[in-house]
């Protein structure tokens, strides 16, 4: 057993180790803090969606947003849109599990609000539509996905698509980029 937890720990740090020599993604990922702490500063503010864990992950990084990560100061206006069950289980029953994002972007969204979406195969369909409905709302798109970013990959203005097809190697990346993120653009509005 011990061999498999070497084998395991060795494939987290292979995946990571490849977006660290990834020049293109370093960038996309400077970029994204800008774009993020710019809405911010212009009084937008940032949705998460997801499916599963990576729905833990949208709420776990939204919480980092309004809640603090490092810094004593000021909440900044992030949300995880998964988390109001009644509202979920309403349009999930009432129109489709597939549009339950898609309709709160369409209520909530304005131009300029950032959304970020998390599916590692990219081709969540609740993601998709919730990311086609940003875009005909003009928000920033920032998508987390696995190697070839599916249908994400076309809708997002910012793109994650890591390096692996294994769904735990590219979640555990999903969340090291996301903290970066949020460290850094706590630090560029809070320092």
């Amino acid at each position: 057993m011990s061999k498999r937890v070497k084998e395991i720990i060795s494939a987290s740090i292979e995946t990571k180790q490849k977006i660290l020599a990834d020049e293109k993604m370093l960038q996309t990922i400077c970029d994204a803090v800008n774009a993020i702490a710019d809405a911010f500063k212009n009084g937008k503010k940032v949705l998460f969606c997801g499916n599963g864990g990576s729905a833990a992950d949208a709420q776990h990084l939204a919480a980092e947003f309004s809640g603090r990560f490092y810094k004593d100061r000021t909440a900044l206006p992030s949300e995880a849109l998964h988390c109001n069950t009644s509202y979920l289980t309403a349009v999930a029953n009432d129109y489709s599990y597939d549009v339950i994002y898609s309709r709160i972007i369409e209520g909530t969204g304005n131009a300029g609000d950032v959304l970020v979406g998390l599916s590692t195969s990219g081709n969540s369909g609740n993601i998709v539509k919730a990311f086609e409905a940003a875009k005909e709302k003009q928000m920033i798109t920032v998508g987390f996905t696995g190697e070839t970013g599916g249908k994400m990959k076309e809708l997002s203005d910012y793109l994650f698509n890591i390096p692996s097809k294994d769904t735990p190697r590219i979640q555990e990346s999903h969340i090291m980029i996301g903290h970066i993120i949020c460290e850094l653009v706590e630090t560029k509005l809070f320092s």
